[in-house]
């Protein structure tokens, strides 16, 4: 076997085990969701328990995230992969076994301690294994199977749920998890990163703070958002989240360095992911519950109505993922965002208690291909705008900065309805449904403003230039810290 086939055998297979992986972990944030019914028939329990049931795996899930990213960075991506793959597929068997509401909700923190290291390693690992020439279709597949996981988790869930059994959206990882753990040990190559020592102090801080803004955003609509549980989560985790950004601009070794927010690339890209995940999660919640509660479908034919806006990853992202090798991503990204908002747009203007269903198609088909074309290039955006030994905690803060957009979008979106509207009759459902998607529509437009900070791949060969001459003259490296290559990408790819 030749090296040039080893190579391209070997991306592959970093291609689909990071993609599985990853599609396990994002499609339990909303899998869960309507099989609740049945797990509460089956298992008992109040409304507030069954809620945790998908609170306890968010909430986990968000905290570790960059803490999964930095032990990876220090004892083995390879080997940190491997113990997140571990956990979460015990922790699925764990769940799916579950005899008690309390024992369920007990696996789906543990599944969420797992997902944490595996999820930012995927991305971090498949960077390691594609050339930089191919990253863009890489990261379009990759991205394609993550955006399908996001979208179609009710779907799933509701499918298995009304044709087999709720157990069986816990089962389904267990077989993947188990066939991903040798093939990992075997085709994943091991790669580390800086080598710092781990960083206590901000791990604590940055641990602390998302799990109060995250408690208080998801229990704030449940709970309400003058409860005293909510309201001490929301400030105290602010406080220790805004003591780790100034306890990270001085320390030696930070767990993440503050002077990557100088790049306007990672802080642009960083900033759109998060103002997306707020809209689109938000929108799905409702919408899925629309066209269940008002139009009358069951779970399986509302996620199949919904498979021109959740399917469509699978058919343009890896398009997309090409198209940002070729032009850049910013414009790739900015494009999608703005059709992605267009089409919320659309369906807040068309929703009604019996709006037909080729009524909804154009949004749908919308919605479908911004979020295709946000993945791929998003991804390719963050893993280029900082050093490769950064990149793991590259791609845990951003991980963790969209599953706090996430819960954030829920939470603001669900307010706002319940503000308006309610669950009273389709037609109260439908008046807080359109200011949501208003609302969710509006937001993600501000993230495709945010994409046109990054510089565009002119200004970052202008940059290019003068970090080549700076280091030529024997200057220090750029105020980002990067060298020549790493301001060039780090400007615009």
């Amino acid at each position: 076997m030749s090296e040039q086939t080893a190579r391209r055998g070997g991306m592959v297979w970093a291609l689909v085990i990071t993609s599985v992986a990853g599609f396990m972990a994002a499609l339990d944030n909303l899998v869960v969701t309507t099989a609740l019914p049945s797990i509460r028939k089956d298992l008992g329990g109040a409304l507030g328990d069954l809620e945790w049931t998908v609170s306890a795996y968010t909430l986990t899930f968000a905290v570790l995230l960059m803490f999964g990213a930095a032990l990876g960075d220090r004892f083995g991506r390879r080997r940190l992969f491997l113990v997140g793959i571990t956990i979460f597929t015990g922790a699925s068997a764990a769940a799916a076994m579950a005899t008690g509401i309390e024992s369920l909700i007990a696996a789906r923190a543990v599944q969420g301690v797992g997902a944490a290291i595996m999820m930012p390693l995927t991305l971090t690992l498949l960077t390691a294994a594609v050339p930089a020439a191919k990253r863009g279709m890489a990261y379009g597949i990759w991205g394609a199977v993550n955006g399908l996981a996001v979208a179609s988790g009710p779907l799933i869930g509701g499918s298995l749920t009304e044709h087999v059994s709720w157990h069986w959206i816990f089962w389904l990882n267990v077989p993947l998890g188990l066939a991903l753990i040798p093939l990992a040990r075997l085709r994943l190559s091991e790669s580390h990163g800086t080598g710092a020592p781990l960083d206590f102090p901000g791990t604590l801080l940055v641990s602390g703070g998302l799990f109060g803004i995250v408690y208080g955003l998801v229990r704030g609509p449940a709970d309400g958002w003058a409860s005293p549980f909510v309201l001490t989560g929301l400030f105290a985790g602010s406080a220790l989240f805004a003591g780790f950004v100034l306890y990270s601009v001085n320390a030696k070794n930070p767990m993440l360095p503050m002077r990557l927010f100088r790049s306007r690339a990672f802080s642009g890209i960083n900033a759109a992911s998060l103002l997306m995940f707020l809209g689109m999660f938000g929108s799905i919640f409702l919408l899925s519950q629309y066209m269940q509660g008002v139009l009358g479908y069951s779970p399986t034919e509302a996620g199949l109505r919904m498979l021109p806006w959740t399917g469509m990853p699978m058919l343009v992202a890896p398009v997309a993922g090409i198209l940002s090798d070729r032009v850049g991503g910013r414009p790739v990204v900015a494009a999608g965002l703005f059709l992605q908002a267009a089409g919320l747009g659309y369906m807040a203007y068309i929703v009604t208690t019996d709006v037909s269903y080729a009524a909804q198609l154009p949004g749908l088909i919308l919605s479908g291909i911004g979020m295709a074309l946000f993945f791929a290039p998003a991804a390719n955006l963050v893993m280029s705008s900082v050093r490769p030994s950064e990149q793991g905690i590259a791609s845990g803060a951003n991980n963790a900065l969209r599953e706090v957009g996430g819960a954030l979008g829920v939470a603001i979106m669900a307010s706002i309805f319940s503000a308006q509207g309610g669950y009273e009759t389709g037609q109260s459902f439908v008046d807080g449904l359109k200011p949501a998607l208003v609302t969710g529509s509006g937001v993600v437009a501000l993230a495709g403003i945010a994409t046109l900070l990054i510089p565009t791949r002119r200004r970052a060969a202008e940059l290019a230039k003068v970090a080549e001459s700076a280091d030529s003259a024997g200057h220090a490296e750029p105020a980002d810290g990067a060298g020549a290559e790493s301001v060039m990408e780090s400007a615009g790819r």
